[in-house]
């Protein structure tokens, strides 16, 4: 039989918090579930004012009393007491000055909205689900946040050598100019020498052609990407010659799945037999 998984939180202490709470409202806005995140998270933040002040000593600065926040989790809002210092040069790093969104909030938000959900579907959805009314323009400033680190991404260095590299293109749902449109993107993936992949990059493109994939070729030698050994393509005319063209000692290999597929137009279609003849 097998045996039965120790819990991450002892069962004494699980019977401490539970002691006198209300089961049927643990959950609710308010309830032992906002409480167990507002302890914790004050007692950091109290934590973390004890290490700034550690760090001024002979400053002169100490601690002057509470401030009040509330911020929005991914089960409502509540209120956080944060401290403050004298000189106000307290900034603390689990809640931030100028944050009202407990992390993990805005996770959901770009996983809403990448899922196609306009800015005002996805505000009805946070309050069906939290209770939280929040803004369309919150929204936007939440989406708009992470455009910053998809140009990072798409401009980080890649690896010198790549044994491996398939390139392919997926159908897709993306939200373009207020409307949700099936696009075609097209990936690069990577596998390093010890096994491990690496999204080289995604690019959209309305029409793939040989030239396509030559700028694609262009822009990962200048990330940094200096051979390819073995690249796996599917049957477009024109696209070895765009890799060679690059990456000179590079072999290229026409994917199985494709060649089967491009296979059967060169086999008649027969139509089978009636059982009745």
């Amino acid at each position: 039989m097998a045996r039965r998984q120790e819990p991450n939180i002892s069962d004494a202490l699980l019977d401490q918090l539970l002691l006198g709470a209300d089961p049927t409202t643990a959950f609710d806005p308010g309830g032992l579930l906002d409480g167990l995140k507002k302890a914790p998270a004050e007692r950091a933040l109290n934590a973390e004012m004890d290490h700034h002040l550690a760090g001024e000593k002979g400053a002169g600065n100490g601690c002057n009393g509470y401030g009040k926040k509330t911020v929005t989790s991914d089960s409502g809002k509540f209120e956080l007491s944060v401290p403050r210092d004298r000189q106000s040069s307290f900034d603390p790093q689990l809640i931030a000055k100028y944050q009202r969104r407990f992390p993990g909030f805005d996770e959901k938000v770009v996983s809403m909205y990448a899922r196609g959900m306009s800015n005002r579907e996805i505000v009805g959805h946070l309050h069906d689900l939290y209770g939280v009314n929040v803004s369309p323009d919150l929204i936007s400033a939440v989406t708009d946040a992470v455009l910053d680190e998809v140009a990072a991404w798409q401009a980080r260095p890649l690896e010198p050598v790549y044994p491996l590299v398939f390139f392919d293109a997926l159908r897709v749902k993306i939200r373009d100019e207020g409307f949700v449109r099936n696009r075609t993107v097209h990936i690069a993936l990577g596998v390093r020498a010890d096994g491990t992949k690496d999204i080289l990059g995604l690019w959209l493109e309305q029409n793939e052609c040989a030239k396509f994939w030559l700028r694609v070729m262009n822009e990962m030698k200048n990330r940094g990407v200096e051979d390819v050994l073995l690249a796996v393509v599917d049957g477009l005319k024109g696209f070895p010659e765009a890799i060679v063209a690059v990456f000179p000692g590079a072999t290229v290999q026409t994917c199985i799945v494709h060649l089967l597929r491009h296979s059967f137009d060169f086999i008649a279609r027969i139509a089978s037999p009636s059982p009745w003849r």
